[in-house]
């Protein structure tokens, strides 16, 4: 039986736009905090960070490594979980690990209804058993936008192609978006515009209907934003970082992703050049490209988008200080 820790001092601060709730628990092993996002929108995240100081005396199991789950309920179902990785892994085995967790918000629901999270952890003390703590949550509504995207015969080939060429580089990329490298923490810092503008052209959860020259059409979301630049503007890297691809593909163009955190992946598409590649580390505001229009565009601009555990996140979400970092 897992056993609901009892919750004894709660406090909110607002750090750099994003309100944090913070949540301090503690038994006679140890004290705690967890600080968290206690409200989004749907194509946001909620991020939980989690503090222990674990008494010394503390008798430890054989393997000693704190491990920790965060949960997110809409109402008694669970819709989805992330493991939480430790900020520092020399901390693995210390009595004061500082470990981190996210779980991205689909693009797909439009909010309300009752949501909740579940934090269960088990620090590793001997006979302690996996301890669990119930946060509220508040997943907000919002209204999106929709558009009709008439694509002229190139555009509607390259959304239509089936090829093997195209199927092999969506694969390629999945299997990148896909991987959660807990060891890779590059930056914990909130993430700064790639593109000096403020004419954004496209929304992060747009509805879109993408009509075709030959009469027919499909419909997707639209997973970044899209910032309308004249070709050559330069695009800098939002966050410090690794990058994990660096490459031409059918679809997007001239391309870019850079890995931030585990699970944590910016996208950089229809570029006019590339100034970085694969493995190459970049810092926070370093330029990786041009700004174009390679690929399926209508014009000129640059398509920023951030993958968290997979899915699309609004990008501008990680403007903030998402990972609760102190000053």
């Amino acid at each position: 039986m897992k056993k609901i820790l009892a919750l004894i001092i709660t406090s909110i601060a607002v750090i750099s736009q994003i309100q944090a709730k913070t949540v301090a628990f503690q038994t006679e092993n140890y004290t705690g905090t967890i600080s968290y996002n206690e409200k989004a929108k749907p194509g946001e995240a909620v991020f939980a960070r989690m503090n222990m100081k674990i008494n010394r005396t503390a008798k430890k199991k054989s393997s000693p490594e704190p491990e920790a789950v965060l949960e997110l309920f809409k109402e008694n179902k669970k819709i989805d979980s992330a493991k939480f990785y430790f900020l520092n892994s020399k901390a693995k085995r210390q009595t004061t690990p500082d470990m981190l967790a996210a779980v991205p918000l689909s693009l797909w629901t439009n909010g309300g209804g009752e949501h909740s999270l579940k934090i269960i952890f088990n620090t590793g003390i001997s006979e302690e058993k996996p301890r669990e703590v119930i946060l509220p949550f508040t997943l907000e509504t919002v209204e999106w936008n929709s558009e009709t995207l008439n694509l002229d015969e190139r555009n509607s080939s390259i959304k239509q192609d089936m090829s093997p060429e195209r199927l092999s580089q969506i694969e390629k990329l999945n299997k990148i978006l896909g991987t959660i490298n807990t060891q890779n923490i590059y930056s914990l810092k909130p993430f700064i515009m790639p593109v000096n503008t403020t004419r954004q052209t496209a929304c992060c959860g747009d509805r879109r209907i993408y009509a075709y020259t030959n009469g027919k059409s499909s419909t997707s979301l639209h997973y970044g934003n899209d910032y309308g630049v004249p070709e050559g503007t330069e695009i800098s890297a939002c966050s410090d970082g690794k990058v994990v691809l660096a490459e031409f593909r059918i679809s997007t163009g001239w391309s870019v992703v850079i890995e931030h955190l585990p699970g944590l992946y910016s996208l950089y598409y229809h570029m006019s050049s590339l100034n970085v590649k694969e493995g190459d580390s970049v810092r926070q505001g370093e330029k990786i490209g041009l700004s174009g229009s390679t690929g399926l565009a209508t014009g000129p601009h640059l398509h920023w988008e951030v993958r968290l555990n997979m899915a699309a996140v609004q990008p501008t979400f990680f403007m903030q200080n998402f990972a609760f970092q102190h000053e």
